[in-house]
């Protein structure tokens, strides 16, 4: 991963990727072009950006809100409280500090959950913990793993040109794009289509990816001319991320929603997971930026594999654990699993960034931590897990990103923490 190389992964590292700005990662654009990366800025092995901290160096966010939303709900099925009690005060801390109107903090650590609960917002009818909340971005972490699937499963290389794959008759070129490009954001694509802003305006405040469904995000792809050869710039791409899954659909001939439930829904046993919000009650209202107005549920169009997945903190719990002891599930499952652990490229000012299939890696003094982030008009998420300590953390809540948010920094911070 020292030198540049462009071998389609997995035959080889992508190597270093030059990138875009000042190397930090870009912002997530899953739904409004204003969704956070609790890696933004950040070098890795820090915590989140400097405004977002405070002065001494301590974990805690410096704006710590709190709430007068109703009592903390705390479950701890497999442990007594002594044990747990610690824990489950640094979660409800987390709680508060996210002031959101519903809230839920999960964690597992050596396989024994800690979950609580709360908000700013009337308790609902159906306990926080067991509604399904919009993952936004986070969602690539699913898809990555079901390209990594699909590999070791034998039925993809991860060097098919996505281009041949999405129009038959089109010949692959001389320097294709890639599945691998798509998912580690080396395309060359731009955030998001050209065009998708006008097209999505009438909608920028309830629905916008609605109204670009797959067809057209398709069709903006095989339209596309990558201003830089696929493979040798980091852009964090949304739009990438969604052709890669309608190419997985086209080259499998199934479709992208029936892909993911088969290959990796199903066998994790995540039955409380989807890709849309229905009228069963079970899914969390999202709100705006106030944490009062509420907003519809999200409808991804065209980008199912970059932001659609929702679901529970305890399927959430369920998927990252998987990652912490692939031999705990299927064996067909864990080689992928390590795979999506595997670096597969550097970038930025000192190749200080580090990457996998999945999810964005940062060190600690005992490990690498792995984690994704997402956000909606109205959720936001943060997945996260780390080998040294068997810590998978899944923190979810239910208010529009706004500025100096604490939400991410506080689950970055639990995350980083040693013990």
């Amino acid at each position: 991963m020292t030198s540049r190389r462009h071998a389609p992964w997995p035959g080889g590292p992508l190597g270093d990727a030059a990138s875009t700005a000042d190397g930090s990662p870009a912002a997530h654009h899953t739904q409004t072009g204003e969704e956070p990366d609790a890696s933004r800025a950040t070098p890795a092995g820090r915590s989140p950006a400097a405004h977002d901290m405070p002065s001494d160096g301590s974990r805690r966010p410096r704006a710590a809100l709190t709430t007068a939303g109703p009592a903390l709900r705390v479950l701890t099925p497999e442990s007594p409280p002594d044990d747990d009690g610690p824990v489950r005060e640094r979660l409800a801390d987390a709680v508060t500090a996210s002031d959101a109107p519903h809230v839920v903090f999960a964690l597992s650590r050596h396989g024994r959950r800690s979950v609580v609960s709360g908000g700013t917002a009337p308790t609902p009818p159906l306990a926080r913990e067991n509604l399904r909340y919009e993952i936004g971005s986070a969602t690539k972490a699913f898809t990555g793993l079901l390209l990594a699937r699909l590999i070791d499963s034998g039925r993809l290389t991860g060097g098919e040109p996505a281009a041949a794959l999405l129009d038959g008759g089109r010949s692959a070129g001389a320097n294709p794009v890639t599945l691998a490009h798509l998912i580690t954001h080396t395309s060359g694509l731009p955030a998001l289509p050209a065009g998708f802003l006008l097209r999505a305006l009438p909608a920028w405040t309830t629905n916008p990816y609605a109204r670009y469904p797959e067809a057209r995000v398709v069709d903006a792809f095989l339209r596309h001319r990558p201003r830089h050869r696929p493979g040798t710039r980091w852009r964090y791409s949304n739009f990438g991320v969604a052709v890669l899954g309608h190419a997985l659909a086209a080259a499998t001939g199934t479709p992208w929603e029936d892909l993911l439930t088969d290959q990796i829904l199903r066998p994790f046993g995540l039955d409380a997971t989807t890709l849309r919000a229905d009228d069963s009650g079970l899914d969390a209202p999202g709100h705006a930026r106030d944490g009062v107005s509420p907003v519809p549920a999200f409808d991804a169009g065209g980008f199912q594999a970059a932001g659609a997945v929702r679901a529970t903190p305890h399927d959430l719990l369920t998927f990252l654990e998987a990652h912490l002891d692939p031999t705990g599930v299927s064996s067909h499952l864990a080689p992928a699993l390590r795979a999506v652990c595997r670096p597969v490229l550097r970038r930025g000012i000192g190749h200080r960034h580090v990457h996998t299939i999945a999810w964005f890696r940062h060190p600690t003094d005992g490990g690498p931590m792995y984690f994704h982030s997402g956000a909606t008009l109205g959720h936001q998420a943060f997945l996260g897990f780390r080998a040294d300590t068997g810590t998978a953390l899944a923190a979810v809540c239910t208010r529009r990103f706004r500025a100096h948010d604490p939400f991410l920094a506080t689950a970055y911070a639990l995350l980083a923490e040693e013990e």
